[in-house]
């Protein structure tokens, strides 16, 4: 049984709630989620977008996580391959893709960057590698706040991705 585009996008959103409220890690969620909806398994990618998290290690001071996960799991599926590599041509469908997926994000939250998200919900920025302010964050409800986010960003980006399947596949028949 196949699942409808809208079962594929609430899973993907449903995951990444789960997955950040569970877990942590926004951009490891963010890979999680997407990958769970669409029946994929890669332990490289998921690890690869460890230190994405918190905008760059857990600085803040770079783009969303979430956001930037998201556009791996886009390029794993629709980048440019290392044999097409001096083909410049071949990235722009992933880069097309991404694009569309900043364009989403920030039309939703008014900025991309990490730091500026959890001020706007915050109040303030938060040190990520001091203790006393994880506990703080974590007191005032950080997670349900960054779960939504992830869930927000896995939802997009699978939208678009199955946007892609379904281009492709009217390409197909036409």
């Amino acid at each position: 049984m196949t699942q409808s585009r809208e079962e594929v996008l609430n899973k993907a959103f449903e995951l990444g709630r789960k997955y950040e409220k569970e877990n942590g890690n926004c951009a490891q969620c963010t890979v999680a989620a997407i990958f769970g909806a669409l029946g994929i398994d890669n332990e490289d990618v998921f690890r690869a977008a460890t230190g994405l998290s918190d905008g760059i290690g857990l600085t803040g001071n770079g783009d969303c996580g979430a956001l930037s996960a998201a556009a791996v799991a886009i390029s794993y599926l629709y980048g440019r391959k290392k044999e097409d590599f001096a083909n410049q041509r071949k990235m722009i469908k992933s880069c097309l893709m991404s694009k569309k997926l900043h364009d989403q994000f920030l039309a939703k939250y008014g900025t991309l960057r990490c730091t500026d998200l959890l001020t706007k919900r915050m109040g303030r920025s938060f040190n990520l590698w001091d203790p006393a302010e994880v506990a703080l964050l974590e007191k005032m409800g950080m997670r349900n706040y960054t779960s939504e986010v992830v869930a927000d960003v896995a939802r997009m980006a699978v939208g678009i991705i199955l946007d892609e399947r379904e281009r492709e596949a009217a390409q197909k028949k036409a």
